[in-house]
């Protein structure tokens, strides 16, 4: 079908074209984008703040001429470099943040060159619209299989070997660039935004099979700073399959000292964090553990953190969150080498 006769491209059609080009800025990118676009902005950040105060300050057609030029100029970098190998039949999507003049400009001049460019029709902005629609629309009819269990139970390992079986898997703490607690923020490691992590769980369910069930670790409303979906966290609580990982004490801490090792990295950052905790906890019990952190004595802090902070707060919470956490399945977890999690995993995926 020639570019002429071509009705509108919708979101539902992006997946028909051989490359996605988001043509905002870095920073609009960073933020939240289609996933699989590759960013090619007609405009990069310091420009577009430039043509933004022109515009407030002379008027449009002020800025649209010193903005013309600098879209002139990025089009022709973009032209002699990323899309300098293009076969003749190359077929790209464009998008901007609403399928105006920025993404139209790049339209323009691929045509011209002789590509199949098109235009996402409502830009960024639809596909934002499409993301909300299709949380609304997949979560209700999630089959959720419930994992619980308190710290240290090695859910998101479990939830890792699940998906290596062929199980669905809506690994959350995954999604989201964080373990879930006070201590979870992964080094170097930055959370998305709140855009880009609902856009990253709409793309998960978008490939599921829907008649399948699907395993997810029992969160809280939030992980780190970002939200989980309000229909998310609903259907969490009203799952009937709720399983709930037992191992023991020791068990746990064994795990614990392996997957936050890291932690001992920074003594400082870590004592800062636990100082978060003396309104709960009390000066007296902070200030030790506070001098845990700062001598690397992780295996009597984390003992503790189990003890007097982790446990008595699960304890609390399942039953008051999970509507039928009397009904929940035990799983004895006897160890969490790779090979004891792989028969956890076997085990979990035989319950009915």
């Amino acid at each position: 079908m020639s570019a002429q006769h071509r009705g509108p491209v919708r979101v539902a059609d992006r997946h028909a074209f051989d490359t996605l080009i988001d043509a905002r800025s870095p920073a609009e990118y960073a933020l939240d984008h289609i996933p699989g676009a590759i960013n090619c902005p007609v405009l990069d950040d310091e420009e577009r703040r430039i043509v933004g105060t022109i515009y407030k300050q002379q008027g449009a057609f002020e800025a649209r001429r010193v903005g013309g030029a600098m879209v002139a100029a990025n089009l022709a970098r973009h032209l002699q470099e990323r899309f300098a190998d293009r076969p003749a039949g190359w077929r790209p999507l464009i998008y901007c943040w609403r399928g105006g003049m920025r993404s139209g400009s790049m339209v323009t001049w691929l045509r011209l060159v002789g590509w199949d460019a098109q235009q996402l029709a409502g830009g960024y902005k639809s596909f934002r619209h499409h993301v909300i629609e299709q949380l609304d629309a997949r979560i209700p009819a999630l089959q959720l299989r419930v994992v619980t269990g308190a710290t240290g139970s090695a859910k998101t390992r479990l939830l890792q070997a699940l998906a290596e079986g062929g199980a669905q898997v809506l690994d959350l703490e995954g999604i989201a660039c964080h373990k879930g607690s006070l201590l979870g923020a992964l080094p170097g490691v930055p959370q998305p935004s709140q855009k880009a992590f609902e856009t990253r769980i709409a793309t998960v369910l978008e490939g599921f099979d829907p008649a399948q069930p699907v395993y997810v670790e029992g969160e809280s409303a939030r992980i780190g700073r970002l939200s989980l979906p309000l229909a998310l966290v609903a259907r969490m609580r009203e799952a009937e399959q709720l399983i709930e990982i037992d191992a023991r004490p020791e068990v746990r801490l064994e795990y614990l000292l392996r997957d936050y090792a890291y932690l001992g990295d920074d003594p400082a950052a870590l004592a800062a964090q636990l100082g978060l905790l003396k309104d709960l906890q009390g000066k007296e019990t902070i200030a030790r553990w506070q001098e845990w952190a700062m001598a690397g004595a992780l295996g009597p802090l984390f003992g503790e953190l189990m003890a007097l902070h982790y446990d008595p707060h699960y304890a609390r919470s399942q039953a008051k969150h999970f509507r039928h956490w009397e009904r929940r399945q035990a799983v004895e977890a006897p160890d969490f080498s790779d090979a004891g999690i792989k028969a956890v995993a076997r085990v979990v995926r035989g319950l009915g």
